[in-house]
């Protein structure tokens, strides 16, 4: 693993708009310890089936976020799809506002997620995409997707989806932070994602919204683009799904930036990045948690990346995921380990 930053590539465009270190322990600091999930409802199989009028799905939203509000949680980072929107802008934006209608109802707040770079790259509006048993994620879809997210004839349109949903949510106090980019370079595009990296930080700037944006780095290598994200960040954020004693090395190296930390992806329990090894570093470095998975659905992330099961068997041990469809936990002593550092009763 290669702990460093690199300058190299580094534009200044958003330098003096950035949150001053102090603005953003404030912010951080009005928050009690931030722990949630990345959150698909286990009926939709990626955003667009989340997203899209025909399959907006709230009974299922409302039920399977009450689980984690019952042990606790306290914020869902939440993928976004810009096709969705260009399908239905403020049909969009209403099923957005009732989400966090929903949300807010059970005392959690949302990150919300607007650009993506992993797995399928072209995706479709309508209806998706049955899934392939016994594999990770076989329909979620990137967006803007390969090659729109390096044409930048498609910037034009992309800014007004940013802009717009920004621009009416910026204000919202259920809104706790807007995360830009998920995974900037990954699925081997490399630094080709740096023009729509940079323009959507642009965006987010001139928007001015009242929450902090960021971009999580997830890739060493990439330096480029990590530097980038992290330079312009108003709360530093990462991904790390590793073993402890390598999650600690980079809470270490990202502390040299002096801002607040949230993991915003952490737990793959076959890369023994567990709730019993991560979580209570986390909350012991005042870092945010966020792990990957909440109820095991249609995503099938309860199976490896890149390691199918044909048959579609349970695997030996879940890779993500918290709960069974029916709120049944997949390991109790997580939960109530979850429960314990939340300080919730059972």
């Amino acid at each position: 693993m290669v702990l460093a930053l690199s300058l190299t590539g580094f534009n200044a465009f958003a330098q003096g708009e950035r949150w001053s270190i102090a603005e953003a322990e404030e912010w951080y600091n009005k928050h009690e310890w931030l722990n949630g999930a990345d959150f698909v409802p286990s009926t939709a199989i990626n955003q667009l089936e989340m997203w899209q009028e025909e399959t907006w799905d709230p009974e299922t939203i409302k039920r399977e976020l009450g689980y984690a509000s019952k042990i606790g949680m306290n914020v869902m980072r939440v993928y976004l799809h810009s096709l969705a929107y260009k399908a239905d802008p403020d049909g969009f934006k209403d099923r957005m506002n009732q989400y966090l209608e929903i949300s807010d109802g059970l005392g959690i707040k949302t990150m919300f997620v607007i650009f993506d770079d992993v797995w399928n790259a072209t995706p479709k509006i309508g209806k998706q995409p049955a899934p392939k048993p016994g594999t990770h994620n076989s329909g979620w879809v990137q967006d803007p997707g390969n090659p729109a997210s390096k044409e930048e004839k498609n910037f034009p349109a992309l800014e007004k989806y940013v802009t717009d949903i920004m621009t009416t949510f910026k204000n919202d106090n259920r809104v706790l932070l807007w995360d830009l980019y998920n995974e900037p370079g990954n699925s081997g595009k490399g630094n080709e994602s740096m023009p729509l990296l940079k323009a959507v930080f642009k965006w987010a700037r001139a928007v001015d919204p009242s929450q902090p944006i960021s971009a999580g780095i997830w890739s060493w290598p990439l330096e480029d683009l990590g530097a980038v994200q992290a330079l312009n960040s108003d709360i530093i954020t990462y991904h790390h799904y590793g073993p402890p004693e390598e999650h600690r090395e980079v809470i270490q190296l990202l502390k040299t930036h002096g801002r607040p930390m949230i993991c915003t992806e952490y737990m793959a329990r076959t890369r023994n990045s567990r709730f019993s090894n991560i979580m209570p570093v986390l909350k012991d470095e005042n870092v945010g948690a966020i792990n990957w998975g909440l109820v095991n659905g249609k995503s099938n992330t309860i199976y490896q990346w890149d390691t199918p099961i044909d048959s579609g068997a349970e695997p030996d041990e879940w890779f993500h995921d918290i709960f069974r469809k029916d709120g049944t936990p997949y390991r109790q002593d997580e939960v109530d380990m979850i429960m314990k550092l939340n300080g919730t009763k059972k």
